[in-house]
């Protein structure tokens, strides 16, 4: 009988590719929004990284844009693309709306009381909350892929959440600072149950424009229908 506590098993946690949204709106959990011809580029480049590695197991987000990001990787290795509502985008008051310093929903004194609590936070689903549900989603990947290789595709603010978590960073955090550009990839490695390794990586990158990579600048105004990542 094999011993289970030694069996090396990798699960990558990845962002979905760019997403077709010219009216910049806050796209949450909202249905209907999926990838962009260029992100599905990125899904395809990062299925092409991912061919040869031994992934048995590949799961996303019930969103599209999350599902079309799965597509190619699973399709690589001959499987099903699986579900997991655990893997869904975050809560956010402002889905639905755009969302900017002086323009959008911060121009409405309505919204302001969302913006109260940046620690839990007051405008969406909390921190904590997500840290439950994406631990629960990699241990579940963890188990049906042990000892191979997993992809789980979500949404950027989860991924570096659970990613804070487990290297023991404070949740809350600056959004310009989050290391989790589209179609990139955060790599857990397990020794048995025990998670050992945080890796990233950006096998699309050269896809992604520049004003979008991790710790860019943020753009002045509305700029182009690509110039803002919003939902993520």
């Amino acid at each position: 009988m094999s011993d289970s506590s030694k069996d090396v098993t990798v699960v990558h946690l990845m962002r979905h590719g760019e997403v077709a949204n010219p009216d910049g709106v806050l796209y949450g959990r909202l249905p209907g929004y999926h990838l962009s011809e260029l992100g599905r580029q990125m899904a395809e480049r990062v299925a092409e990284h991912l061919a040869p590695r031994d992934v048995t197991h590949v799961c996303a987000s019930p969103l599209e844009r999350a599902q079309e990001t799965a597509a190619p990787i699973a399709k690589a290795h001959g499987l099903d693309v699986d579900t997991d509502e655990r893997l869904i985008e975050a809560e956010n008051a402002f889905q639905g709306k755009t969302f900017g310093v002086g323009d959008g929903a911060l121009r409405n004194p309505d919204n302001w009381k969302h913006l109260v609590n940046p620690f839990r936070p007051s405008w969406g689903e909390p921190y904590v909350d997500q840290v439950v549900r994406m631990m629960g989603a990699l241990n579940t990947a963890k188990d049906r892929a042990r000892g191979h290789e997993a992809v789980l595709v979500s949404h950027q603010l989860p991924i570096w959440i659970v990613r804070s978590y487990v290297e023991r960073r404070r949740l809350w955090h600056d959004p310009r600072k989050r290391q989790c550009t589209l179609a990139s990839l955060t790599t857990f490695t397990y020794l048995g149950d025990k998670i050992v390794s945080v890796g990233y990586s950006e096998p699309a990158i050269d896809l992604v424009p520049v004003h979008l990579r991790a710790g860019a600048k943020p753009q002045k105004g509305k700029g182009t229908p690509q110039g803002k990542a919003f939902g993520a």
